[in-house]
């Protein structure tokens, strides 16, 4: 039985550019940052303690290490408690940032990182 998401893998052009987005522009933490041979990841979270974390990869090195994987971008929904906040906050580090949206499930609205790949934020209190 599965018990909780651990590690989301996100296969990126470039690796320190990634870091530096994440880190700088949405304010995650870098976990750890791993190396053995040729291959480097990069465990980046909202917060150090976050018991799910992103895990940045080099999608030119897994490509040729593994051909028939899917290395697409997946489709991931953040939560804040203060979705106006962020909004405003990402807007001003000119991050393109869409129109908050009211949907069934709560207010929403995406945003895209630094290699044009989106992902969404929804509002939720706890």
């Amino acid at each position: 039985m599965i018990n909780k998401v651990g590690q989301i893998m996100l296969y990126v052009n470039n690796q320190d550019e990634a870091v530096k987005f994440w880190t700088e522009k949405i304010r995650f933490h870098v976990k750890s940052d791993e190396t053995e041979g040729d291959m480097r990841w990069i465990e980046i979270a909202p917060t150090k303690e976050a018991e799910t974390s992103l895990i940045l990869h080099d999608k030119q090195f897994i490509a040729n290490m593994e051909p028939e994987m899917n290395l697409d971008t997946p489709s991931l929904m953040f939560f804040t408690k203060n979705l106006d906040q962020l909004h405003d906050d990402l807007s001003s580090k000119n991050i393109t940032v869409g129109e908050i949206e009211n949907m069934p499930a709560g207010r929403v609205f995406n945003f895209s990182d630094h290699e044009q790949n989106y992902f969404a934020v929804m509002e939720k209190s706890k």
